[in-house]
């Protein structure tokens, strides 16, 4: 029992080797996932249950029009304030000012649009849902600053405790009004309750009170690095979200209930596997910058960990999507289910691209994560419409795959020339883990002939695929010699509570 308190209290007690501090964040932000993603899944099943898909789609044309004023009024900021070496006390109530600024007025300009943009989608609707919606910008932007410290410090064990309130709160009142309203508002009222419960912890969990203030050089310098993050956010919201714009537009509402959800589904664990990856490894490749050798070392193990766990899961969502559907959200989302398999590879080629984005941006050149994202959606725009009109949302899906697929490409031969290793090497990284997948739902695919198609059977076929997958890699492991075993060795041993404290 002494061994376990021990442990836990190591694990929540800031200091330890930097390598230690590492592999602690992402005990706590791994763990948030998990958490987060438990709570979502039951809820989108419930809700799924409940609301219709055009249900769905109302609330995503609100979303989607509250994140285009969001995105491209982006400052950077956090991003700029994690990457700088020195103390960042003295932005912090500037950034903070800014922040708030900008809450109001995105606040004032959703208001006045939510007509146009019910009109641009035929759906009327939308117009009292995107008006409610703004109101979670201002909770947002009154967010306690001082939070930035939990990335920059890699005090992970602090923002779990930050970002599951708000989850719950969103989980409870989101299920609560659905069984009492039956109706989209289910949705946005579980969407302010999240905001509204964040931003009053943000105040209990830090101690740092922001005031006021306004220095137009300390913006300015915040600015500098925050622009290229505003340049890419840009280009990658009309990357993630411009599909959902066009479906909305050329196919209604309905439609994009039926594509964010397989979106949704088809991303969720490159999704989560991408935000514990990339908020754990940005401050700690902030603080590795100028040691090439240690970051490439660091790079690669993080890229192995994040195949290992993303394409198994992947290839579990392609092979049991049909099965999924119809067991737990029902007949009515049949119509999605061909696209939730094609934007699986979606999901792989973006949680390898997001462990590239979060290096390029440790190392001060976010400008080669825009640079990719603008070739991407050059390509997206070209092949968008041909691939939608011919095949409807599975083509959007497609039209979606083919260039993050291509960028992909790009940006691996811009980190390989960054941190001087082989293209091959990253490729062959990669190998254990899609024959191991392959593998995987070749077994998945023989045992579903002869089953029912029950729950049962469909836990029973993810239990085997696990099997079937860990096998493969282990042998693939054990014959070529990828030192996989002996890198999860490692990586446990750095759980081990053995700090330069005890």
């Amino acid at each position: 029992m002494n061994k376990i308190k021990k442990f836990a209290n190591n694990l929540i007690t800031p200091g330890g080797t930097f390598s230690q501090r590492v592999v602690k964040s992402g005990f706590w932000v791994f763990f948030l996932r998990i958490f987060a993603q438990g709570f979502s899944l039951l809820r989108l099943i419930i809700l799924a249950r409940i609301l219709s898909p055009n249900d769905f789609g109302l609330m995503g044309i609100a979303l989607l029009t509250m994140s285009i004023l969001e995105t491209f009024s982006e400052t950077g900021f956090q991003q700029a304030l994690i990457q700088k070496k020195e103390d960042i006390k003295s932005y912090l109530d500037n950034a903070w000012t800014v922040l708030i600024l900008r809450g109001f007025v995105l606040f004032v300009i959703l208001y006045f649009i939510a007509p146009y943009a019910a009109i641009f989608f035929s759906a009327p609707e939308a117009k009292p849902i995107i008006r409610v919606i703004g109101f979670s910008i201002i909770f947002q932007a009154f967010t306690n600053i001082g939070i930035t410290y939990f990335k920059k410090e890699l005090e992970f064990d602090k923002e779990f405790i930050y970002q599951l309130t708000g989850i719950l709160a969103d989980f409870i009142v989101a299920i609560s009004a659905v069984l009492i309203l039956r109706n989209v508002w289910a949705l946005v009222l579980g969407l302010l309750a999240g905001n509204i419960t964040r931003c009053f912890v943000s105040y209990l969990i830090h101690p740092y009170r922001p005031r006021l203030n306004f220095a137009l050089e300390k913006v300015k310098e915040l600015f500098g690095f925050g622009k290229w993050i505003l340049g890419s956010s840009i280009i990658i919201f009309l990357l993630i979200q411009g599909d959902d714009i066009f479906v909305g537009k050329l196919l209604g509402t309905t439609t994009l209930g039926f594509y964010q959800l397989a979106y949704r589904i088809s991303n969720m664990p490159a999704t989560e596997i991408t935000q514990v990856i990339s908020q754990v490894t940005f401050p700690a490749y902030s603080k590795l910058q100028d040691n090439i050798l240690k970051l490439r070392e660091a790079y690669l193990k993080v890229l192995q960990f994040t195949a290992f766990l993303s394409f198994p899961l992947a290839g579990l969502i392609f092979i049991l999507a049909p099965d999924f559907t119809k067991i737990f959200l029902g007949e009515k989302w049949i119509p999605m289910i061909q696209a939730m398999q094609v934007l699986c590879f979606f999901g792989i080629t973006r949680a390898i691209n997001a462990t590239i984005g979060s290096i390029f941006q440790g190392i001060g050149k976010p400008n080669i994560i825009t640079l990719g994202a603008g070739f991407q959606l050059i390509i997206l725009v070209i092949i968008i419409y041909p691939l939608t009109n011919k095949w409807g949302i599975s083509g959007t899906s497609l039209a979606v795959v083919i260039p993050n697929a291509l960028v992909m490409l790009y940006l691996c031969k811009k980190l390989a020339n960054a941190l001087n290793y082989k293209l091959a090497h990253f490729i062959g990284s990669l190998l254990p883990f899609i024959i191991g997948s392959a593998i995987m739902c070749v077994v998945i695919f023989f045992f579903q002939v002869w089953s029912d198609r029950s729950i049962v059977s469909f836990l029973i076929s993810i239990l085997i695929g696990i099997i079937a997958y860990s096998i493969a890699v282990y042998e693939i492991d054990k014959i070529f010699n990828y030192c996989l075993k002996s890198n999860l060795t490692q990586l446990l041993k750095e759980l081990k509570v053995k700090t330069k404290y005890e």
